[in-house]
C-alpha cells in the first residue's frame, strides 16, 4: 500500500467515524474498507496518533473493539460554553459505590448490589441507567427472574478506559472474587487479618 493510498484509507475511516457519531466496531470498519483487522488497527492507530500529536480538537478513542471520534478533553469547557451545555453533575458517593459493584461483578443483579451495600439501591440504579453508565443485559434464570446489569461503552468513555481489563484491582478481593469484609462491614485489605 503506497503513501497516497494509505492517506485515502485514513481519510475514509475518519469519514466513517465522523458520520457515525457513535462507537464503530472494528469489524464494521474492516468490512467497509475491505481491510484485514491488523491493517485497519494500524491505520486507526496512525490516525489517533496524528490527532494527539497535532493537538487537534478531536481525539480517536478506543473502547474494547470499537472506535469513536470525541472532542479533546482539554477543550471541554470551551465546547460546553459554545453550546451552553451544563457540566454533567458529579456522581454521588452512593452512585459511585453502585457503579463500582456493577463494574467489578457484572453482570449482576440489584439484589446483589443491595446485599453488598446493605441498603436499597433502586433509586441509584435508576440514576445510572438514565446516565447510560449501566444497562440491562438480561435476566437471571432463577425464580422472580431479576434483571442483570452491566456497564456500557459510555461508562468506558466517561472513565477514560479502553476496556474493563484496565479497571484497577479492587482491594479486599479474595482469589474467588469475593470481598473480604470486617465485622463493621468495611472492606479489608488483603494483608489485614480477619478478626
Amino acid at each position: 500500500m503506497d503513501t497516497m493510498e494509505m492517506k485515502d484509507m485514513e481519510s475514509a475511516i475518519e469519514g466513517i467515524l465522523f458520520a457515525s457519531g457513535e462507537p464503530v466496531a472494528i469489524d464494521r470498519i474492516c468490512l467497509a474498507m475491505e481491510l484485514d483487522k491488523p491493517t485497519a488497527e494500524a491505520l486507526l492507530q496512525k490516525l489517533g496518533d496524528c490527532y494527539a500529536y497535532e493537538r487537534r480538537g478531536v481525539r480517536l478513542v478506543r473502547m474494547e473493539d470499537s472506535y469513536q471520534l470525541c472532542s479533546a478533553p482539554e477543550y471541554g469547557e470551551r465546547i460546553r460554553k459554545a453550546f451552553e451545555i451544563r457540566k454533567m453533575a458529579k456522581l454521588s458517593q452512593p452512585a459511585l459505590e453502585v457503579l463500582t459493584i456493577i463494574a467489578y461483578y457484572q453482570p449482576t443483579t440489584r439484589a446483589y448490589v443491595d446485599q453488598i451495600r446493605g441498603v436499597d439501591s433502586s433509586y441509584t440504579v435508576g440514576l445510572l441507567l438514565e446516565r447510560h453508565l449501566i444497562e440491562e443485559c438480561g435476566r437471571l434464570q432463577v425464580p422472580g427472574r431479576p434483571r442483570l446489569y452491566r456497564t456500557t461503552q459510555n461508562f468506558l468513555r466517561s472513565f477514560h478506559l479502553n476496556s474493563l481489563e484496565e479497571l484497577p484491582e479492587m482491594p479486599g478481593l479474595e482469589a474467588d472474587g469475593q470481598l473480604r469484609l470486617g465485622d463493621d462491614g468495611a472492606v479489608l485489605d488483603m494483608e489485614e487479618p480477619r478478626a
